[in-house]
Formats: structure tokens, sequence, C-alpha cells
């Protein structure tokens, strides 16, 4: 196939939002190992964010943004075995599907079941693997444990909250309205904090008759870590995944040692670059949506041609669950 121009989001500096440009980028034909993919979904998260931002190096600027999104093959190249032109797909961790289409090594697809739509799957392959590693993996969860999800009503905290229920655990989350309580709570959360209103370290001890909880998953980083340690429990863990309010600031690990607790920083890259780990977990993911186990809340679409604004209002904190552009 010769090479094809097509539109797509694209900066050449990192900035805010504005920095972002709606133009047309070249697709040229997959070559050994690759195929060629039309985007019909494209999911939206927070590293997006702090890559464009400036808050992960990017390297040979301009880049085209993007961590995850589904579509369907148009065309395989050489060498790529398990996946035919017209089959759905969907990826996560591989910068670039901000575009209409694109060439893709054919190592980081998912083949899509017919029970799974493009859209659930572009709304829920990074956020829901992301899920999938700290309950069932960093810190598996188990019945009777204590969890406390901090952002509870983002696309990955109303995905852990229900995770965690559904394994048997006691679910406090913290979310910043009213509005985002009932979401939260709709979703497993058995008790909501508001962490404007109420200090959450005083609340979640509260609840634990001081206590504490088994495990924090925070993807908030500074303004949340050190009182999240503080709520720990004996042998307790801290789960740091994200830093949506800047990095988590340092620890002097002696404080640790008063109650045997644990820190550890997730990474999703480690849970997905094998494929034979990919496909099982994302069938477990997949699978407990298919089952009503999981509810995926796709509770906002931009034109992908709008992602600029889709930034602003995640960066706002106007959005809850899962956001997808649409090409």
């Amino acid at each position: 196939m010769d090479e094809t121009t097509v539109k797509a989001i694209r900066i050449h500096e990192t900035g805010g939002p504005d920095a972002m440009r709606w133009e047309d980028v070249s697709v040229g034909a997959p070559q050994a190992g690759q195929v060629r993919l039309r985007h019909t979904a494209v999911g939206l998260n927070y590293i997006d964010v702090q890559q464009r931002a400036g808050g992960y190096p990017l390297k040979g600027l301009p880049v085209v943004l993007g961590m995850e999104g589904a579509g369907v093959i148009d065309t395989v190249g050489p060498s790529v075995t398990g996946f035919k032109a017209g089959d759905r797909v969907s990826y996560c961790m591989e910068r670039g599907s901000y575009s209409e289409q694109r060439v893709i090594d054919a190592k980081w697809l998912i083949k899509l079941d017919d029970k799974t739509t493009e859209e659930i799957a572009a709304a829920s392959t990074l956020q829901g693997l992301t899920a999938q590693y700290l309950v069932r993996q960093l810190y598996p969860v188990k019945s009777g444990d204590t969890v406390l999800v901090q952002a509870a009503a983002g696309g990955v905290g109303l995905l852990l909250c229900q995770w965690a229920k559904h394994l048997g655990a006691t679910v406090i989350g913290t979310v910043g309205s009213k509005e985002k309580a009932a979401l939260a709570q709709s979703h497993g959360c058995d008790h909501v904090i508001l962490y404007r209103d109420i200090d959450f370290s005083e609340a979640v001890l509260d609840l634990t008759r001081g206590k504490g909880v088994n495990v924090v998953y925070d993807a908030v980083g500074k303004d949340t870590f050190d009182k999240g340690i503080a709520v720990l429990a004996e042998r307790g863990w801290m789960v740091s995944y994200g830093q949506s309010s800047g990095p988590a600031p340092l620890l002097n690990v002696a404080r640790l040692a008063m109650k045997a607790q644990n820190v550890t920083r997730g990474g999703l890259m480690y849970f997905v670059k094998d494929p034979d780990v990919r496909a099982r977990n994302a069938a477990e993911l997949f699978g407990l949506i298919a089952d009503g186990v999981l509810k995926v809340e796709i509770n906002q679409r931009y034109k992908l041609s709008d992602a600029a604004q889709a930034h602003a209002d995640l960066e706002a904190r106007k959005t809850t669950g899962s956001t997808i552009l649409v090409p």
C-alpha cells in the first residue's frame, strides 16, 4: 500500500492543550511484523496529559500523542501471525493513537472477542489492565481486606472499586464532589470521603477504628502520598501508580519499619510487554466486563479533532469514568 495522508493530533513542543495540533500526517505500508490499523475509538488517559505537558521525556518531536486505541486492521505486513485484515483489536502503551490510522507492531495488539465493542476496548484496555495488575498482581486483594482508592470516580478508580469489591474487600474511596461520590458508591465503594470537605486520613482512621487499611491505591501523588502512608495498617501496602498532582515526596524508609509497611511503584508497561501475559490479563478483564462484574462508564465522548478540549476538561477534573476520542 502506498503512503497516504490522514489526520492526527501532534505536538511540536510540550506545553498546554493549545500545543496540540490537528494536522496531516503520512502513514505508510506496514513493514515486517507490523499492521496498518484504522482507529474507530481512542482512549484518553492522564499519561497523555503528562506527555503533552513535558512530564515525561519525549524523543523526536513532533510526535502523535495517545497511548491507547482500538480499531480494525486494514493491512497486514510480512511475518505477522495471529492477525489478519478485518480483525478488531485494541492496544495500549504504544504512543500514536491520536490518529485516524497508524502503523503499529503486531506484538502490541489484543484481538477483541465478539462481546467487546471497540469503544469499550478503547475506554478500558489501558485503565482496565492497570486495575488488573494492581488488584491481582502488585498487591493481590483478598477477601476481608480494607482498600483505599484515591480518585475513586476516575476511570481506573471506578474499576478498582468494583474489582476489589468483587474480590471481597471493603472499599473506601476519595472523591472531590457529591456527584462523584454517588458514582463511586454505585460502583462498589462502601465508604466515600469528600476530600475537599474533610481530612481523608482522619476519616479513614475513623472508619477503620484506628487500624488503617491493608492497601492504598494512589494515582494522585504529591497531595495524598504522605497521608496515605499514615493510614496504612501493620504490614500494609502503599501502591503508587500515578502522580496527577505531582511526584510523591521523598520517603524516609525508616518510617515504614515501625509497622513493617511496604511501598511499591507500579508501571503498566511491565505487565503488558509480554504478549502471553497481556493476553491472559486482557481475557480476565474483558471477561469480567462481558459478565457484568465490571461496568465501564464512558461518560465523555469528544471528536478526535477536539482532543485539546478533552485534555483541558481532564486536567480541570471535570470528567468522570472513561473518556474516548472518536476519529
